[in-house]
């Protein structure tokens, strides 16, 4: 289990990163990382994440600020002296030398001896289910099975810190998610901490205790995967986590916790104000696709409504997904399970929609 991340293993404190002396590509980052975390760091291209991962190894410098390791200022530590595994996308595997040569490698540079060497390798190898594997090449394996081996290659000196930067991204869709939840329980067998970037939100919640979501270079919102999808404290994480409609308007009042906003179709709907203050204010309303209800004997007590035209109906096995015509909008989203004898709706159809007026978060006008 995570120890509390109050209690950091790794901190970023105040770090900035400049690559040309003039626009920040990491601006004042602060972030701690508990002993035995998984920590993604989520974005999209360009939003800094990499960039951390890369300081943290010890591939680029700060620009301003400190890194620390377990209470030790890394700044001016070169890579190899960190003590950090590090996976890519790309395997980064020597050619020219077998899966256990490979394995070899990092502990011979840490002067271990061969007998040693020996029993971390195997152990490293069955860890990751390719025990037979250790006198293959690189080049005659899968790139799944390259990428257990570059797992294993990161584990086998016993670090307490892993870098994983996208290791999935050159993998299949099945492969891709077989693989997510080998990496996840080997987290969890062994207790080290896993720092992981990713562009893939999908990959983020799947894996993580926390998720650091980036973007302009700083982190937009930091939290359990679960607070994330559920309560995004701004458009930018509420567009970039899962799929989301979105209804744009103007707030009519604030009372407590939830805003009566005017949407700029005429409606008037009622949301929970996240970040809006005042009277007046351009808002966007965010709503989940499978928080939406067109069956009216399970709208929710006190449901908000709206009017709706099915414009598409897509089976899609265990979901039908339809997009609707709503407040103007025709890029409305809903989901729904493939119960028994559930209704299936037809482009033209007239329909009532509502939901939860909870679940309808107004955020920033972007």
């Amino acid at each position: 289990m995570a120890q509390d991340h109050n209690d950091a293993f790794v901190e970023f404190d105040r770090v900035q990163k400049s690559y040309d002396g003039e626009s920040l590509v990491v601006k004042d980052l602060n972030l701690k990382i508990g002993k035995g975390e998984f920590l993604t760091m989520l974005g999209p291209s360009g939003s800094g994440k990499t960039t951390c991962l890369m300081m943290l190894a010890g591939f680029e410098t700060a620009t301003q600020g400190d890194i620390r390791l377990d209470g030790r200022p890394i700044n001016s530590v070169p890579p190899h002296k960190r003590g950090i595994g590090m996976v890519f996308q790309n395997y980064a595997l020597f050619p020219h030398m077998t899966v256990g040569e490979n394995l070899s490698f990092p502990l011979e540079v840490r002067g271990m001896g061969k007998s040693e060497r020996e029993s971390k390798i195997k152990r490293a190898l069955d860890m990751v289910q390719m025990g037979e594997f250790a006198n293959r090449r690189p080049s005659q394996l899968s790139g799944g099975q390259q990428q257990r081996i570059a797992l294993a290659r990161a584990l086998v000196f016993d670090p307490e810190l892993v870098l994983m930067d996208e290791p999935l991204g050159a993998l299949d869709k099945q492969l891709r998610e077989h693989m997510q939840f080998e990496i996840k329980h080997l987290h969890e067998s062994l207790g080290i901490t896993v720092v992981y970037v990713t562009h893939d939100q999908g990959e983020a919640l799947t894996m993580s205790d926390r998720i650091a979501v980036f973007n302009d270079g700083r982190i937009q919102q930091l939290a359990p995967p679960a607070t994330l999808y559920e309560s995004p404290d701004n458009s930018f994480v509420a567009q970039f986590i899962g799929e989301n409609n979105k209804l744009p308007g103007t707030v009519e009042a604030i009372e407590g916790e939830t805003a009566q906003v005017r949407l700029d179709s005429g409606e008037v709907i009622r949301a929970t104000a996240v970040n809006v203050t005042a009277k007046g204010q351009k808002t966007l309303i965010s709503i989940r696709p499978e928080r939406v209800e067109y069956r009216e004997e399970l709208l929710p007590p006190g449901a908000q409504t709206l009017e709706a035209e099915v414009l598409e109906f897509i089976y899609m096995g265990d979901i039908f997904r339809t997009r609707l015509k709503v407040a103007g909008s025709d890029e409305f989203i809903i989901k729904s399970r493939n119960t028994q004898g559930q209704t299936q709706l037809t482009p033209g159809q007239k329909i009532k929609i509502g939901w939860a007026p909870q679940d309808a978060r107004a955020l920033d006008a972007q």
